[in-house]
């Protein structure tokens, strides 16, 4: 996916948004990338990932990254973005870093949006016990383990809503939102099994949109995983459109 100039700045825009929106229990910077680790879980708070557009890593730079990670014992893993430089890329290649995953970056206007807060949705500014542990339960793997997710969320010092659906009483969907600077970020949207297929998924997100418009964000950007095709079908009909393609690539 080759970008028009205003995409990759709005793609260095979201990028930079990231780190604050979804921190890391420890972060670096290094040169023009920021080297994060969170126990494993999430691949971009465990990733390196340049912040500035045509950033290059000289071959002692990536060595000592590569080095930082197995210290930490976590497998050397670079986020190859449209921002990375070509050197940088060709690099990454040669050295035999396979892909883990590919994921879309994608943003939507909120000019349409209503600021009107959704009755069957709670929002909290904090992520809540309740909350974190709802979100782990209805996850699998690293992604399960609620005390790494929390270190990650309590990490949040952005304006946030950390959004629980309610039907009866009882949490069945989640999602979470962080603003800053106009741009809000939409993530960890969980539906609980048992009422996947109502909706609920396309309700949170919606119900985040409009909590990010009312904190006068013009737009809501996300990253997905290119193979979910049933949820990048939902963001594209609601108005959300592939901005970037990256690939996160790890090597033992």
């Amino acid at each position: 996916m080759i970008l028009s100039e205003p995409d990759l700045k709005l793609a260095l825009e979201c990028e930079r948004r990231i780190v604050n929106a979804w921190p890391s229990p420890s972060t670096l910077l290094i040169g023009d990338w920021v080297v994060r680790f969170a126990n494993g879980y999430s691949g971009r708070a465990n990733a390196a990932s340049p912040l500035t557009i045509g950033a290059e890593l000289d071959a002692a730079t990536l060595a000592l990254i590569e080095e930082l990670y197995r210290g930490d014992g976590l497998p050397p893993c670079i986020r190859l973005t449209p921002l990375v430089g070509e050197a940088t890329r060709a690099a990454i290649l040669a050295r035999g870093y396979r892909v883990r995953d590919a994921s879309f970056g994608m943003i939507a206007p909120l000019d349409a949006v209503e600021p009107i807060v959704a009755a069957d949705i709670e929002y909290t500014p904090l992520a809540t016990e309740e909350w974190i542990a709802g979100v782990a339960a209805r996850q699998s793997g690293a992604k399960a383990n609620a005390a790494h997710l929390a270190a990650i969320v309590e990490k949040v010092r952005m304006p946030s809503a950390f959004a629980a659906l309610m039907i009866a009483g009882e949490p069945v969907a989640y999602g979470m939102s962080v603003a800053e600077r106009g741009m809000a970020e939409i993530g960890s949207i969980v539906v609980d099994p048992a009422h996947r297929g109502q909706g609920l998924g396309r309700r949170i997100v919606a119900g985040l949109m409009s909590w990010a418009r009312a904190k006068d964000c013009h737009s809501a950007y996300l990253q997905v995983d290119q193979r979910n095709a049933v949820a990048v079908g939902l963001y594209k009909s609601m108005a959300y459109r592939e901005l970037y393609a990256y690939e996160t690539r790890i090597i033992d």
